[in-house]
């Protein structure tokens, strides 16, 4: 417990999480706008008249019912909110290479893989914090959005808390993997450039690449996205399950996979990597 204490004093002693956590606001409002507009938009299109394939026409149609629309609102921020606390969870370790502090830390607290497993519990505080703070603001501003589309607030209906759970889930998965993802790459500037642009370019890059070989490939080839961690992140907070995609939970799967992977690699690196 004194360990995570000391590197949730260290997140706190740096500008770095308030000034994330005020980017990661202003995106949000972005995002929940941008939503907005979107299922504003969306609501007045027949699918069968934008000449899609029959099943991408079905994907639209099942997007636009109510309770996925209010899900997609509830969980607004979910695709910067996750970049941020991975970004933040990569900084708490490449900020002991970067001030030159390792050594001191390990030479106080021996047992490495002891100081990682404090590390990953404040990352995911961290992770639980920023989701919180979004989800609140979802649930005062959405409602109003939702009664200006004339569907209700449909805070009465499970597959809407079971998305905001699920967001959740998400931010602490994403925190570990930020912490593996630290503990790979020493460099602050590195890991935080390596991250964003993967994590930007694999989302667009794999959804155009996706969108464009299904109908060629088969449905088989699009349930395959679900590998791809910001969109198997986006299937956990679908409100109900969307034609052509695998179930909610096959997502969370596929990011605990990750998570465990990172967690368990960095700390492996970790307890042997000479860190002088």
């Amino acid at each position: 417990m004194k360990l995570v204490k000391a590197e949730l004093f260290k997140i706190r002693s740096t500008s770095t999480w308030w000034v994330l956590g005020l980017i990661t606001l202003g995106l949000w409002a972005a995002t929940l706008l941008t939503n907005w507009a979107g299922s504003s938009i969306n609501a007045g299109v027949d699918p069968a008249e934008q000449g899609l394939s029959p099943d991408q026409a079905e994907q639209v149609r099942v997007a636009n019912q109510a309770v996925n629309v209010a899900s997609n609102l509830y969980t607004s921020g979910q695709f910067f909110g996750v970049l941020m606390v991975m970004l933040l969870a990569a900084i708490v370790v490449t900020n002991e290479f970067f001030h030159q502090t390792a050594t001191t830390t390990f030479l106080v607290t021996p047992r490495r893989e002891s100081v990682v497993l404090a590390k990953l519990i404040a990352s995911t505080l961290l992770g639980i914090g920023f989701w919180l703070v979004t989800s609140l603001l979802n649930l005062v501003f959405v409602p109003f959005i939702l009664n200006a589309l004339d569907v209700g607030p449909q805070l009465g209906e499970p597959a809407i808390w079971r998305a905001i759970g699920l967001n959740g889930l998400a931010y602490v998965l994403w925190a570990v993997l930020g912490v593996g993802a630290g503990v790979l790459i020493r460099s602050q500037v590195g890991a935080t450039i390596a991250l964003s642009t993967g994590y930007v370019l694999g989302y667009f890059g794999a959804s155009i690449l996706f969108f464009l070989l299904t109908p060629r490939l088969g449905e088989w080839f699009g349930k395959l996205q679900v590998l791809v961690p910001p969109l198997a992140s986006q299937l956990m907070v679908s409100g109900t399950e969307l034609p052509g995609n695998p179930p909610r939970w096959v997502g969370a799967a596929v990011l605990i996979g990750y998570a465990v992977v990172a967690g368990g690699l960095g700390t492996w690196l970790m307890r042997r990597r000479d860190i002088a």
